[in-house]
């Protein structure tokens, strides 16, 4: 028999009434969705809010060691938080779906470099206008008896910095004799 490195038991002590850490008001959230609060979902949340930026499932499990949870666990636990809100899908890059946690700030979106992969996140203005437009189409899908509506707004492209160094790649000539 193998032994669990993990546990599955309920945590206690969430109270919502003091100022929370976005842990806590994380675990909050799960508590109102009928969600238990275990050991591996507060080290999943944790990770995430500590990530500060869309990451991998892959990336998240690396970055909660060895004996925290499985990769399965990490998988259920992030399908889970989606479907109460609490995380949000991203993106995609090169396939994989990047998460970023939601404790009710507005989406917040993000530019992905097609040459590094690196994630930026919109401008401010950029992202206000996207998000009155991205509004108003949900709006008018829900006046059309839509439920459930959500999104995914994806923006690729070469960094500055990425063409600036294509650009400055000097091809050396060729003399011939």
């Amino acid at each position: 028999m193998i032994a669990s490195t993990q546990t599955n038991h309920p945590l206690t002590g969430v109270d919502s009434g003091k100022e929370q850490t976005p842990v806590e008001l994380a675990c909050y959230k799960l508590k109102e969705a009928g969600l238990r609060i275990t050991q591996p979902r507060v080290s999943i949340l944790a990770a995430l809010i500590k990530a500060g930026r869309p990451t991998s499932i892959d990336n998240l499990h690396g970055e909660l060691g060895p004996n925290a949870c499985d990769i399965v666990t990490v998988y259920r636990c992030m399908a889970a938080f989606e479907s109460i809100g609490l995380v949000r899908r991203a993106f995609l890059i090169n396939g994989t779906s990047l998460y970023e946690i939601n404790l009710g700030d507005p989406n917040r979106y993000h530019v992905v470099c097609k040459q590094t992969n690196k994630v930026e996140e919109l401008d401010s203005a950029s992202a206000n206008e996207l998000r009155r437009a991205v509004q108003l189409v949900e709006d008018t899908l829900r006046s059309q008896g839509f439920a459930e509506v959500g999104h995914i707004v994806e923006f690729f492209g070469n960094s500055p910095a990425t063409s600036r160094a294509q650009s400055e790649v000097v091809v050396p000539a060729t003399t011939t004799s």
